[in-house]
């Protein structure tokens, strides 16, 4: 490896690092949030009890309690699924009929 390439990747390591000690800040224009669907406000406006809404959205009941609790964040096409629900709540009645 070349050492401008190493020294690039070691500096960032090393900035990495004292952000995770609290010893530096990001640039705020570096810093990106992602908001994450409030899958039990969803479930409720929908009328639908854990078991359903996983049901609908192809999903396992545990998962849904998980997304609920906390305990696990959606990823993937199910992310995608929730996103589409939050935008246009319409699509429930397509997936219900799926």
């Amino acid at each position: 490896m070349e050492n401008k390439l190493f020294n690039a990747l070691l500096d960032g390591v090393n900035e990495m690092v004292a952000m995770e000690k609290g010893e530096m800040q990001p640039h705020p224009d570096r810093v990106h949030h992602h908001t994450i669907p409030d899958v039990k406000l969803m479930r409720t406006q929908f009328g639908m009890k854990q078991h359903e809404f996983a049901e609908a959205i192809g999903a396992s009941t545990a998962l849904v309690q998980s997304w609920e609790l906390k305990r696990r964040i959606p990823t993937g096409i199910a992310l995608k699924v929730l996103r589409l629900l939050e935008r246009n709540p319409k699509f429930m009645e397509d997936l219900r009929l799926a």
